[in-house]
């Protein structure tokens, strides 16, 4: 059987220690996962493996085959095949068209042999219980088929090794649970097989090992049956965390916002979205899922002002929005936590106190005749920034020095300060590790605590499951009818974010 080794590989950018020092051994037939917050080195890591990055030191090798650094192409050949968290597929082809790219089977004649290819791919995918049709065009296939493609053109390219980097971030519990039943048929062939991620309870349920890192080193190496979430997590951010946050019960008031036939019309990058109705009342969580590129950038945009709705109407307190600006609603009491924090929350070439007065600038108590009061403004980042332990803690650092979870901080910081009547959240805790997510999800059940009401809009459904009142999904731009939190299982959203109708899902 093939065995992956990894010998004292150490990766620089600069000043930063991407990787420092890191062996690992994958014999062939066992699960090694890779577990770290975002950022810790994980990618890094199997980019330099996969021949994408040359290391500064270490190497890499198959079977005792040393794999020359910087060489992708060599890295195939040798076997490894690198299934990355963002497919690498042409949307208008086929599914066979895809697979063969690079390494097309001809005819005698030098034609693309495409009943040798469909042949061979078919094979692969009843052989690796990887369902689905070579002649599909990709643009058709669900999220969970265009990842067995991606697998499939592995195989296909004769992958010994094969590595998944964070392959369930965009999957249905569903098809996360179909791919877990893969990979283990992958490992009982005795292939050896590397899963990046940073969810607990996935490395727990898949592998036979785990490998922690934690700022580029490894802090932990265990077999699986020897570890637990607690310790994981403590490995992960150096500290003890508590992993689920209680959500106590909560009087809900009046509605806070209240959506009628809200539509968003498509254009050349963005689906249509709606119409969607919906109201969500003071005090009360009401989380949106679905699966991702189903409409949820679309619908937060509309309720903030940032695109134009075709139809439909949106009141926050009774009062409607309809006509109002970004700014105008902002004062009305919205609040707006993007789900790209460094594309649409700051300007990272901006300090962190002129970060934190983005939204209010122009009003009290940071307006000073045409200028800002800057006194002020400074006083407030600092409270902040205590108040929210934003590290490093001043307020004259870019915004692009701070790590990724400190610029969430300095987010949620920014918003919930403004004590907004309504909060739309989207992806609050995407990329941060269990400790940043610890504190995101118990501010966000404070500011519910208070009376404000928040939209939660995420891919991580455990995350909506934990903190809504009520839950709607998502899909191809459609909401369905509110679901109580506490009716609502994990597996029946699932099969919602893949196209159930809720009655058929009841009824199943």
């Amino acid at each position: 059987m093939p065995q992956l080794s990894v010998q004292r590989v150490t990766k620089r950018f600069g000043q930063l220690v991407a990787n420092d020092d890191i062996t690992l051994e994958v014999p062939g037939g066992k699960v090694l996962a890779v577990l770290g917050e975002n950022g810790a080195g994980k990618s890094t890591l199997m980019k330099v493996i996969a021949g994408l990055l040359t290391p500064d030191a270490g190497e890499v090798s198959v079977d005792g085959q040393r794999i020359p650094h910087g060489r992708p192409d060599l890295a195939i050949r040798a076997g490894i095949g690198m299934i990355h968290q963002h497919f690498m597929l042409v949307p208008n082809l086929t599914v066979w068209e895809n697979i063969i790219l690079g390494r097309e089977p001809r005819t005698r004649l030098g034609a693309v042999d495409r009943r040798t290819a469909v042949a061979r791919i078919r094979e692969l995918s009843q052989r690796y219980q990887l369902a689905v049709d070579p002649e599909s065009p990709v643009y058709a296939l669900t999220v969970g088929e265009r990842q067995r493609v991606e697998i499939l053109k592995a195989f296909y390219r004769g992958a010994q090794v094969l590595i998944l980097d964070e392959p369930t971030a965009l999957l249905t519990p569903q098809e996360t649970e179909e791919l877990f039943a893969s990979i283990k048929h992958f490992a009982r062939d005795g292939f050896p097989v590397v899963f990046i991620s940073h969810k607990l309870d996935e490395v727990l349920e898949v592998s036979d090992r785990i490998v922690v890192i934690r700022q580029g080193r490894v802090t932990g190496d265990l077999p699986t049956a020897q570890a637990g979430p607690e310790k994981l997590a403590e490995l992960m951010v150096g500290r003890a965390v508590v992993l689920r946050v209680e959500r106590e019960a909560a009087e809900q008031g009046e509605p806070a916002i209240e959506v009628e036939s809200l539509e968003v019309p498509a254009s050349r990058h963005r689906p249509a979205v709606g119409p969607i109705s919906l109201t969500v009342r003071h005090g009360e969580i009401f989380g949106v899922a679905g699966v991702d590129g189903n409409g949820q950038l679309e619908l937060a945009e509309a309720l903030v002002g940032l695109v134009p709705a075709r139809r439909g109407g949106i009141r926050l307190n009774g009062r409607d929005l309809a006509a109002l600006g970004v700014r105008e609603r902002t004062a009305a009491g919205l609040g707006y936590v993007p789900a790209d924090r460094q594309a649409d929350g700051l300007v990272l070439d901006f300090p962190l106190w002129q970060n934190f007065i983005l939204r209010d600038y122009a009003r009290t108590p940071y307006r000073r005749g045409a200028g800002i009061d800057v006194p002020a403004a400074r006083t407030a980042a600092r409270q902040a920034v205590d108040a929210f332990d934003i590290r490093p803690a001043s307020i004259d650092v870019f915004a692009r020095q701070l790590s990724g979870g400190n610029q969430q901080k300095l987010i949620l910081a920014r918003e919930i300060l403004r004590h907004p009547q309504v909060l739309i959240v989207s992806q609050p805790t995407r990329g941060l590790d269990v400790g940043a997510v610890e504190f995101v999800h118990r501010q966000l059940l404070e500011l519910r605590r208070q009376g404000t009401a928040i939209i939660l809009i995420s891919l991580e459904l455990d995350e909506i499951l934990t903190l809504s009142d009520e839950i709607g999904v998502l899909f191809r731009g459609r909401l369905s009818a509110p679901i109580p939190a506490a009716a609502a299982s994990r597996e029946d959203i699932g099969l919602m974010m893949a196209g159930r109708d809720r009655q058929e899902v009841a009824g199943a």
